[in-house]
């Protein structure tokens, strides 16, 4: 038997007194019913419930009372613990039921949206304009002609009356292809898609009518409003008893189906070696319709109040390339038109610099879409 604990300190088991007990689950429970997340619960656990806690020390002094007293004192402080783990578990099962809610709040995943999200990429608005002019001119009854971008010199300028001496056979203005040989190649980068006609007219016999798309190439320095190799669309049409009535006609159609109803061309007396009478082409300006001549209180920025934009330029085939390519002028006329498919775009998207259309950036035809 146990000798009585002659060393006991009431100071030193002061912690075991009911009342201290008492006020101990009091503050943890006080700490427990404050913690609003898991982060928070834990440091109440740790600072009231964990080893280095009042309870935890109060739980160790109980070797310091006299046999006797050991009994009423694990049992109070058995409580006390009790108590406490009770109020964390419950109130761990409280905030792990809020979190787990408030996840599948935030990380919630709709499984309606499209499970493909890589980017579905976009047509050049080049190439879709270019199939949009085609399509005008085959509900028409025109046919589209292509040809060959390294052209022979002489279908890119003999053959339509540009002479030798002409300056856009310089060196300035023209891409011309070296031979292996001494001699010349005689092939050139087409510096319009005119060969194309030439080409038609060896080939075929009237009444012909054809529009042709396609890329061409000159020396310009690449520039907001000039590139090196941009985009052509020329009509030929022939037959007999054509004239410029003719032409305008067709012209008007075009601007329509580009630009809308109502849109309209003029013809101003210009010249071009392959074409007699040749004519410069403007287009009603798209943005004041021709409202803001004359009108200080509407100027239009666009065409600076004069109500028209050039467009590109046309007039009756010259019957000196009637007769190079085998066709009877004395029977047959024709007319031709020409213009830039970038200016075109330009002028329908209100694009300010060309060369948005040549960086590759996808971002600039993504805006197009897929148009087909």
């Amino acid at each position: 038997m146990s000798a009585p604990n002659s060393d006991f300190d009431p100071v030193r088991t002061s912690s075991l007194h009911p009342d201290e007990l008492a006020r101990m689950v009091r503050e943890a429970l006080a700490a427990i019913a404050a913690a609003t997340d898991l982060d928070e619960l834990k440091a109440a656990r740790l600072a009231h419930a964990g080893d280095r806690s009042p309870l935890a020390l109060a739980n160790r002094e109980i070797g310091a009372l006299p046999p006797q007293a050991r009994k009423d004192a694990g049992q109070r402080v058995g409580a006390a613990r009790r108590e406490v783990a009770e109020a964390i578990a419950k109130r761990q099962e409280a905030l792990e039921a809020e979190r787990d809610a408030r996840v599948l709040v935030e990380e919630a995943v709709d499984v309606t949206l499209p499970w493909d999200r890589a980017p579905v990429g976009a047509r050049h608005p080049l190439t879709t304009i270019q199939e949009r002019v085609g399509d005008v001119f085959v509900a028409m009854g025109w046919e589209v002609a292509e040809g060959p971008e390294a052209e022979a010199e002489w279908l890119n300028f003999d053959a339509l009356n540009i002479g030798p001496d002409h300056p856009a056979r310089t060196m300035q203005d023209t891409f011309f292809i070296d031979s292996d040989g001494p001699e010349p190649s005689g092939l050139v980068l087409r510096t319009h898609t005119s060969p194309v006609q030439a080409r038609t007219m060896l080939d075929r016999s009237p009444p012909i009518y054809i529009v042709c798309p396609g890329r061409t190439f000159r020396t310009d320095e690449l520039d907001a409003t000039h590139t090196p190799v941009f985009s052509q669309v020329e009509g030929l049409a022939v037959d007999e008893g054509l004239t410029m009535a003719h032409l305008k006609g067709t012209l008007d159609h075009f601007a329509e189906a580009m630009f809308g109803a109502g849109m309209t061309t003029r013809l101003r007396p210009s010249y071009f070696p392959f074409t007699e009478p040749s004519a410069e082409m403007d287009l009603l300006c798209f943005v004041c319709r021709g409202d803001s001549v004359g009108n200080p209180d509407r100027p239009c920025r666009t065409c600076s109040s004069e109500g028209w934009i050039e467009w590109g330029g046309c007039g009756m085939v010259n019957p000196r390339v009637l007769i190079a390519c085998g066709v009877d002028p004395q029977r047959y006329t024709g007319f031709a038109f020409g213009m830039g498919l970038e200016r075109t775009l330009m002028f329908r998207h209100g694009i300010e610099d060309m060369r948005d259309m040549v960086e590759g950036d996808v971002r600039f035809a993504a805006a197009f879409g897929m148009e087909i």
